[in-house]
């Protein structure tokens, strides 16, 4: 027979002794814990209880967050992102429950909930972490029975990528306004950033000993998808790395984070007028004009953007289309 006991306010323990095996799990609610213990009792009975289940039943969802956060978090890109995205699960009513205990419509509760308050996006970045916690548990900490109940529900739907590009003459006014600004590097950084389509983070990261002028390029070892990538360097591009007075034998831009970028860009932008304008934004417009302006092949375009698939470079294909209905006549 099963033992249910209420543990403070907001929590029930379970707990199941039958044929010398013994089970226990905390629920937020009285019927959750009723309901498994029956289910437990059942599987005990049919001989279709699972003992590596058992550590899954004990092990709270702070908990594994915890070890996720030692063990994991250190090896992924996006430290600071990642931690946080830990602690922001460890703070929601589910982290008191066990592994074992957390439900596809629990997850599926919090994503309706957390959706009024964030985007599409944050909510998928959320998951992911979460649905990676399920998967390394079961693969790599011994609980082979566990089950994700993340990978059961519906996520939200991608939110379609900015096609914000530059209107009129605003490229000439941003880039007075970036000349003038208390940043010294704005300029030639936001200058670079057009002429190869390098991501802020990989500009911030850039250093000296990656440039290779001689052989018109920037090697990428500290890429966003891990990988490293060559970015051929146009005449603008070297001109533009050229112009650069070097601070120091190492960093190519005296910059330490891309908060400092995304601050500089929106000051500069807000001094002349420009709105909804974001420094991501330069990328997809250096992007947009790899398609309308060069002969250059998809997989060419994508070996230079650091895009993993063709998939990915889709948005862009109604530029080549343009271009190719253009050339028609």
């Amino acid at each position: 027979m099963a033992t249910i006991i209420r543990r403070g306010e907001r929590q029930w323990q379970a707990r199941v002794r039958r044929k010398s095996i013994r089970a226990g799990a905390t629920f937020e609610t009285k019927v959750h814990a009723v309901a498994w213990a029956r289910q437990v009792e059942a599987e005990i009975d049919a001989g279709r209880f699972q003992f590596g289940r058992i550590e899954a039943e004990r092990i709270t969802l702070h908990e594994a967050l915890d070890r996720y956060l030692s063990d994991i978090v250190p090896t992924k890109k996006g430290i600071r992102q990642n931690t946080g995205i830990v602690r922001a699960w460890q703070r929601t009513p589910l982290a008191r429950n066990s592994l074992a205990t957390i439900r596809s419509a629990d997850i599926a509760a919090w994503r309706d909930a957390k959706l009024k308050d964030v985007g599409p996006q944050t909510v998928l970045h959320h998951l992911n972490v979460l649905s990676h916690l399920f998967r390394v548990a079961a693969a790599d900490w011994g609980l082979e029975t566990l089950a994700n109940p993340v990978a059961k529900i519906k996520k939200p739907p991608t939110p379609r990528g900015r096609e914000r590009r530059f209107r009129d003459d605003e490229e000439q006014k941003l880039l007075d306004a970036c000349d003038l600004s208390a940043s010294a590097w704005l300029g030639p950084l936001v200058r670079l950033a057009l002429a190869t389509a390098m991501r802020q983070g990989e500009l911030v990261s850039l250093t000296w000993p990656q440039v290779r002028l001689g052989e018109r390029t920037i090697l990428l070892t500290d890429t966003k998808n891990g990988e490293t990538r060559t970015v051929p360097l146009s005449t603008t591009a070297i001109q533009v790395v050229c112009s650069i007075s070097p601070i120091n034998a190492d960093k190519v831009f005296a910059i330490q984070t891309g908060r400092a970028i995304s601050q500089a860009f929106a000051k500069a932008c807000k001094h002349v007028g420009i709105v909804d304008l974001h420094f991501h934004d330069l990328r997809h417009e250096a992007i947009s004009r790899l398609f309308e302006n060069t002969d250059l092949r998809d997989v060419e375009i994508a070996s230079i953007t650091g895009h993993k698939t063709m998939e990915m470079l889709k948005r862009y294909a109604h530029l080549r289309a343009a271009q190719l209905a253009a050339r028609l006549g």
